[in-house]
C-alpha cells in the first residue's frame, strides 16, 4: 500500500537507491540520507518535494540524532526506518589497522544502532512503526577475509533480536534482511588494507583477489546473482506481513549456504546436550 513515509540511510546507489526509487515511483515519500547531496540531483528533479535529502555519514555518531530528529520534525510522521548505509572491509584481520576496524564498526554497527536509537522516541510517540535493518548473509555466516564485516553484521543481528521484544509493546516491529551477493558496485567500493605477504595463498587472500577483481567496475561480477530492484520490492512488500517477519533471506546463493549452516549447527548442538546438562549444579 502506497502513501507511507520512509527514512532510509545510504540512498545514493545500490540497494538503497533502488529502494528509494521504487518507493517514489509508487507514490510514497522518502527522507533519505547520503554523504553528498549532489549524487541525487536527478532523482530530486524528478520527484521534487516527495524526496527529502540530508547529508549524513553514519560513522559520525554526533551527527545522527540531529538528522533523524529533523526528518521526523519536517514530516507529519515516518512510518518506516531503514538502515541501509554500510560498506565492506576485505582483508585478513592482521592486515587491518585499528583505524580501519573502528571505521567499519562505527559505520555498519554503531551507526545503525544510533539511527534506531534516535528514531525510537518518535516511533514510540506515534504508537507504531517498522524498522528494516539491512544485514547480510555474513550476519549468520563467516567468510575468511571478511571477519570485520561479518563482526559488524553479526553484531547488528544480535542487537535487532534483542530490540524486537523490547519495543514491541509500543507497536514497533523490526525485520532483518540478509542479502547474498548483489549485482551492484558494493563490493568494488569496499575498503582493503595493505597485504601481508605471509597471507599469500591463504583463504583470506583469495577473498582479497575476488574483491580486487571488481575494482574500477560499475557492477559486481556476473556470479553475483542478486537483483537489487527485486530485493527492494521484497523489502517494500514486507510491510504487508503482520506480524513483521523476523528475518528475510534474499538470494539463492545465501539461502543455500544458510540452510547448510543451520543444519550443521543444529546437529552439533544436539550432540552436546549431555555435556550442556552436565555443567548444571
Amino acid at each position: 500500500m502506497a502513501g507511507h513515509t520512509w527514512f532510509i540511510t545510504g540512498i545514493s546507489r545500490g540497494l538503497g537507491f533502488c529502494l528509494a526509487q521504487a518507493l517514489l515511483q509508487r507514490g510514497d515519500r522518502v527522507a533519505g540520507t547520503v554523504r553528498k547531496a549532489a549524487d541525487l540531483q536527478t532523482l530530486k528533479a524528478t520527484f521534487g518535494d516527495r524526496l527529502w535529502i540530508a547529508e549524513l555519514d553514519v560513522s559520525q555518531a554526533g551527527a545522527i540524532q540531529e538528522v533523524v530528529d529533523r526528518a521526523f520534525t519536517e514530516h507529519e510522521r515516518i512510518d518506516v526506518v531503514v538502515n541501509n548505509a554500510g560498506y565492506s572491509l576485505a582483508g585478513a584481520v592482521e592486515e587491518c589497522s585499528l583505524e580501519m576496524i573502528r571505521h567499519q564498526l562505527d559505520t555498519n554497527l554503531l551507526g545503525s544502532i544510533l539511527v534506531i536509537k534516535a528514531a525510537l522516541p518518535h516511533l514510540r510517540q506515534q504508537g507504531n512503526g517498522r524498522i528494516l535493518q539491512v544485514s547480510s548473509g555474513a550476519g549468520q555466516l563467516g567468510f575468511p577475509g571478511l571477519a570485520l564485516y561479518a563482526a559488524s553484521k553479526w553484531g547488528i543481528e544480535g542487537f535487532i533480536e534483542s530490540l524486537r521484544p523490547e519495543v514491541s509493546p509500543f507497536g514497533i516491529e523490526a525485520t532483518l534482511f540478509e542479502p547474498g551477493a548483489i549485482r551492484t558496485d558494493f563490493g568494488s567500493r569496499g575498503q582493503m588494507p595493505p597485504a601481508i605477504a605471509a597471507y599469500r595463498q591463504s583463504p583470506a587472500h583469495y577473498m582479497r583477489q575476488a574483491v580486487e577483481s571488481l575494482r574500477g567496475s560499475s557492477e559486481q561480477a556476473p556470479v553475483a546473482g542478486g537483483d537489487p530492484a527485486k530485493m527492494a520490492r521484497v523489502m517494500i512488500e514486507s510491510l504487508d506481513q503482520a506480524p513483521a517477519p523476523a528475518r528475510i533471506v534474499m538470494g539463492s546463493d545465501i539461502y543455500d549456504r544458510l540452510l547448510g549452516a543451520y543444519h550443521e549447527r543444529a546437529s552439533a548442538l544436539e550432540a552436546q546436550k549431555s555435556l550442556a546438562y552436565l555443567t548444571d549444579f
